[in-house]
């Protein structure tokens, strides 16, 4: 984990957890996201969540895709990240309607002109308007828009998003018991609700991603896009421009779009999974910040998570890989690899979870199981090792 440290970034957030450690867990500890009683409302049959999250430093990605091509409609997949950062997160906690989004844009004025700001802005309508094809209906609530160009060089791009939902409806995590399999969710390809080819990045590991595959060429252009305090040799050490032409997965692209592929939203499925197979879903794990080892936050602590038929990870994946030179068990602690959302299930009904994802293009299959332990393990297996925590 050296270079992801040597930048100035966690993956694992020790410190953030530190800080929260004394914070009320809320109703469900081992739910993926946290929940209170219904103080909105004052029925104790429901609960109130409140998420915030956000695109992170992939923002830096589309600035300097921005200034390089002049396509400023870019921006409106960072407005998607925000967004499904958030609304992925709530669907593991079985949430997938009636929501209310509010984003918070912080910018540099002397950077981000107003054109920007309206791509972040009308995106995220349009990515609402979007969903409620799908039955998944979140109001815009609109948020603040601050200029504080002495806190950031660039733009932040972030949101919350709340709901008053029925406890009975709830995911917690708290029926994930051994003998169950985990059917994982591909996040790359090219879905039914996707324009274009989706690299499977997310939205986690940017900072990494960005410096490891860009060149030095940026960070001589573009000082703004990275802390000046950093060593050089942390800083933009790739050997591509964001226009450099790439095959992946049979799709003509180039090296920028690559990196800047939307945050793949679940949401669909994930309604359908809710609405026509509730019981059969014993938890549901987003492998947002922590990658492959996000479920050890969020899996009961007597059981062995062992993960040995991952999809083979797309190509971005590998890129990242040979120019960072990392080990397997860095790219799997810090990025997806392929696979954003696992369904914890019991065997007779992984089935009919991966037939529910096939009507939506999106590629799933049984991923590992889940065994009894004296402790909880995890373990991922690949062609080239089994690594362990």
């Amino acid at each position: 984990m050296s270079l992801y440290n040597d930048r100035g970034v966690s993956a694992q957030k020790e410190e953030v957890h530190e800080a929260i450690k004394k914070l009320d867990t809320g109703l469900y500890p081992k739910a993926f996201c946290k929940m209170y009683p219904d103080y909105l409302g004052g029925d104790d049959r429901f609960v109130n969540i409140m998420h915030a999250d956000g695109a992170g430093t992939k923002s830096i990605l589309a600035y300097l895709y921005w200034k390089e091509t002049g396509d400023v409609s870019v921006w409106k997949g960072i407005a998607q990240d925000a967004i499904i950062m958030n609304l992925d997160d709530l669907l593991c906690v079985g949430v997938y309607d009636h929501l209310v989004f509010n984003s918070t844009i912080d910018r540099n004025k002397k950077r981000i002109p107003g054109e920007v700001l309206e791509q972040v802005i009308n995106g995220s309508q349009e990515l609402f308007d979007g969903l409620k094809n799908y039955g998944i209906h979140i109001q815009y609530l609109g948020g603040e828009t601050a200029d504080v160009g002495d806190v950031v060089r660039t733009i932040a791009v972030n949101g919350t998003m709340t709901s008053r939902w029925p406890k009975q409806k709830l995911i917690t995590n708290e029926k994930i018991q051994a003998g169950d399999v985990i059917v994982g969710f591909a996040s790359f390809g090219k879905c039914q609700y996707e324009p274009d080819y989706n690299s499977g990045l997310g939205s986690n590991g940017l900072t990494s991603a960005r410096h490891d595959i860009l060149s030095k060429y940026y960070a001589e252009k573009y000082p703004e896009t990275f802390e000046p305090a950093l060593d050089e040799k942390v800083v933009y050490i790739g050997q591509y421009k964001m226009t450099d032409a790439i095959e992946a997965g049979g799709f003509s692209t180039n090296i920028g779009k690559l990196l800047l592929s939307p945050t793949r939203t679940y949401a669909p499925v994930l309604k359908v999974l809710l609405e026509q197979h509730f019981d059969a879903i014993h938890g549901l794990i987003h492998c947002s910040g922590g990658g492959q080892t996000k479920c050890m936050k969020y899996v009961p602590g007597n059981v062995r998570i062992v993960k040995d038929n991952l999809f083979v990870p797309p190509v971005v994946f590998e890129l990242i890989q040979q120019a960072g030179k990392a080990d397997d068990r860095e790219m799997y602690q810090v990025f997806n690899m392929g696979c954003r959302m696992e369904v914890y299930t019991p065997p007779a009904h992984a089935h009919s979870i991966i037939q529910a994802a096939a009507q939506f293009g999106i590629e799933a299959q049984v991923i590992g199981r889940v065994e009894a332990s004296e402790k909880q393990e995890l373990v991922i297996k690949t062609k080239e090792a089994e690594i362990r925590w």
